[in-house]
């Protein structure tokens, strides 16, 4: 599985941002696909995620201004950010675990993206 995140850019704090992941592949629908973000200087950090059965799961920094969601048919996982916050900027990863139904650390995960930076200006 190649897996390729786009949609990062520079946006105010309090604006809204639209990650995608596009993932080759005939067997994307089997997958958890999970969203991390990496800060300067910081550890990579479990963001959230969505199961094969489309049930999503959150750190609790971005619960209700997070939201991931999934199309199979696009075999595509977006990460959708509301009300960013500067604390928010990272380079996200998009990254797909086989076995992993509410994966939530790196190691469970097999497959990743290359990152997109996201920028949130306070």
């Amino acid at each position: 599985v190649q897996l390729q995140a786009s949609g990062g850019g520079l946006v105010q704090a309090g604006g809204s941002l639209r990650l995608s992941c596009a993932a080759s592949g005939r067997t994307f629908s089997r997958y958890t696909m999970g969203w991390f973000r990496q800060a300067p200087g910081k550890e990579r950090e479990f963001v959230g995620g969505i199961t094969s059965g489309a049930y999503t799961y959150y750190v609790d920094s971005v619960k209700g201004r997070f939201t991931i969601s999934r199309d199979n048919a696009k075999n595509t996982v977006y990460l959708q950010m509301n009300s960013l916050k500067f604390e928010d900027t990272a380079v996200y990863y998009c990254a797909a675990a086989r076995d992993g139904s509410w994966a939530q650390f790196p190691g469970e995960y097999d497959y990743w993206g290359q990152g997109t930076l996201v920028t949130v200006s306070s």
